[in-house]
């Protein structure tokens, strides 16, 4: 970022009175922030990154306050930095404002590969932060272990689903699914068995279902997976949890089970059947 990047960067800051999905702001005018482990793992964690800018006080109306020391500030900032995992290399730049000096710290993205980027100290689970907003958002089990499984290709779709039985597909589905697959890799259809088949497209593992086929063609999926249904609920108004006018939390509420495809025709129902719905996942 150039000097005049930044100076422009403060001055839209200015105009729209609050912080962004890439941009913190810390005062630093008494000393450097000794908590900064949140945003660099926040912004480190997506795709564009992010820009901490020293040297601006939210709380007295985005004033430009500087900094107390540009030097200092940039060492602990980077040592802050370097306890990061993988480390953080942020970009800073330094310029004047009102003859007040205000400083900014690029980070980075990182890879997908290299990500969940967290804080040492805390360990991953707990130190591994995700942007919301203007917010700083710890990050939860199951996006830090999507990070794992995209690095070590893990398909849990594939896997064979414990609990499933084969016998409880619905042949009448499997047939058409079946008819489809022959239909366009006519290849499979002259020298593969249907068995064969339903193995190459990951419905089923070792004559076992797959967590996908179970979803796909079991004739009650929930059965062997409770949780993986839709709750759908109709709010009153706008925002979940403000009552209606009779204090009402919701005016309808249904929990969608089957396979995939028939609970999202379910609801697509339920939506279309309300004018104001919320849908849960």
């Amino acid at each position: 970022m150039q000097t005049e990047d930044l100076r422009k960067l403060v001055d839209k800051i200015q105009r729209l009175q609050c912080e962004m999905q890439t941009v913190e702001l810390k005062s630093a005018n008494k000393g450097c922030p000794t908590r900064l482990y949140d945003t660099l793992s926040s912004f480190a964690n997506q795709d564009e990154g992010g820009v901490i800018v020293f040297g601006i006080d939210e709380g007295k109306g985005f004033e430009v306050v500087g900094v107390y020391d540009a030097q200092d500030l940039q060492k602990k900032v980077t040592e802050q930095c370097n306890q990061m995992s993988p480390c953080v290399r942020a970009l800073f730049t330094v310029c004047e404002i009102d003859d007040k000096v205000v400083v900014s710290a690029e980070i980075p993205g990182l890879d997908v590969a290299e990500r969940p980027c967290f804080y040492r100290g805390t360990g991953r689970l707990k130190g591994a932060y995700i942007r919301v907003g203007d917010a700083d958002e710890p990050m939860s089990e199951y996006e830090i272990y999507s990070y794992d499984a995209f690095r070590k290709r893990i398909r849990d779709d594939i896997r064979e689903a414990t609990g499933a039985r084969r016998s409880f597909f619905d042949e009448e589905k499997l047939a058409c699914f079946l008819q489809a697959v022959k239909k366009d890799r006519k290849n499979l259809a002259k020298h593969v068995s249907d068995e064969e088949i339903l193995e190459l497209m990951g419905v089923t593992v070792n004559g076992q279902p797959t967590l996908a086929g179970e979803l796909c063609f079991s004739k009650y999926p929930q059965g062997a997976f409770p949780q993986l249904c839709i709750t759908a609920v109709a709010l009153p108004g706008n925002v979940m949890g403000e009552p209606g006018l009779q204090g009402e939390r919701f005016i309808d509420n249904e929990r969608i089970t089957g396979t995939i495809d028939e609970m999202v025709d379910e609801a697509g129902g339920f939506f279309f059947s309300h004018k104001n719905p919320r849908l849960i996942l």
